[in-house]
């Protein structure tokens, strides 16, 4: 596979991540329920990078997420070259439009652990959160071909990919404000499944 180390976007990966932390309150982005209610998934990508820190700002929110018994069992594949992407769209089932994307992240879990995939949901959504902080779309897929996923991108046969990220620049601007969503009387009951009384 291609390591993507000649690339002048590529980032290096110190052990821990060193930046400064931003956060979703800070006056020039939006606040965490804006995020969440505005974000959409993303599949369809313009052709421009995201810059480093942004992308160190995503691998921080993965490791700043929480995991069951503190465990951090997950470990994560930065995926920036176009041939590597390409590739990873190959070994997909439902994901060949992350070929557009900008990078993906290969969310590995540790299968022996009843709550891995809880953990790669958390872990997903907080990197797609800030993303989004950041005006960058994103959007995920499961279905892979495993062998020749595994056997492309060196996948240790303890670990198990979960979830596929792609990232990029949305080529359709949206706001999410049109979301096709129940309203909450039909989901949400007072005390006891099925009671809506007030």
């Amino acid at each position: 596979m291609t390591n993507g180390k000649g690339s002048p976007n590529s980032i290096g990966l110190p052990n821990p991540l060193r930046l400064q932390i931003i956060y979703c309150v800070d006056d020039q982005r939006m606040n965490t329920f804006e995020c969440i209610i505005s974000k959409v998934e993303v599949r369809e990508f313009i052709k421009k990078e995201v810059g480093s820190e942004i992308k160190q700002r995503i691998l921080e929110s993965a490791r700043q997420t929480g995991s069951g018994l503190n465990l951090q069992h997950w470990r994560f594949i930065l995926v920036e070259d176009e041939r590597n992407l390409s590739q990873l769209g190959l070994d997909s089932t439902s994901g060949r439009w992350i070929v557009g994307a900008d990078f993906a992240i290969i969310i590995l879990t540790n299968p022996t652990l009843r709550f891995h995939l809880i953990d790669a949901g958390r872990v997903a959504q907080n990197m797609q959160l800030t993303a989004w902080n950041e005006g960058v779309g994103s959007g995920l897929f499961t279905g892979i071909k495993e062998d020749k996923l595994r056997n492309d991108f060196k996948i240790p046969k303890d670990l198990t990919p979960s979830i596929i990220l792609g990232f990029g620049y949305p080529l359709k601007p949206s706001t999410g404000k049109k979301k096709n969503r129940l309203p909450l009387n039909q989901l949400v009951y007072r005390e006891e499944y099925g009671s809506t009384s007030e």
